[in-house]
């Protein structure tokens, strides 16, 4: 395990508040698109033109999948396999769903909702097969974007107007 994360683990485990963050993005409609900013990254999003887009930037679902496959692949080769002395030959996520544009256009019977999402996870490693399961399920028990996904969440919502 490196020395950062050896440090971490001992740092927050003498003090877990030490570990809160509050991560935030902000979105903003510039020059006709969506840009997406969380602290120095920025990047754009779209909807698909069927919904009154351009499809000229991955849609917010295809950044929420993406979200989850790419915790999937960055919690366990940066964070679990170092703890579970894990050695990763080869890692891949793949996050798909089934949704309705006609729901987003609130076409009677049609529901927007992200529906069937699924995260298919391949691990090729060569450390003994308790070690890679134990890995497994840590990361079924830690990985945020897949926690907030599977548990319920309220989510506060504030409108304002100008």
């Amino acid at each position: 395990m490196n020395t950062a994360l050896s440090e971490s683990i001992e740092r927050f485990t003498a003090d877990p508040a030490a570990g809160q963050i509050s991560p935030k993005v902000t979105a903003t409609l510039a020059e006709g698109r969506t840009r997406l900013a969380a602290g120095p990254f920025s990047w754009e999003t779209d909807l698909p033109q069927p919904v009154g887009g351009r499809n000229e930037s991955p849609s917010p679902t295809a950044y929420l999948l993406g979200a989850l496959a790419g915790c999937a692949v960055v919690f366990i080769s940066d964070t679990l396999a170092p703890q579970f002395d894990v050695d990763i030959t080869e890692l891949s996520a793949t996050a798909s769903c089934n949704t309705s544009l006609a729901g987003l256009l609130g076409v009677e019977g049609a529901g927007p909702d992200l529906q069937q999402l699924r995260i298919e996870i391949k691990v090729s490693s060569t450390s003994p097969a308790d070690r890679v399961e134990a890995m497994q399920q840590a990361w079924l028990q830690r990985c945020p974007v897949y926690l907030a996904l599977r548990n319920p969440n309220d989510v506060e919502v504030n409108f304002t107007s100008a």
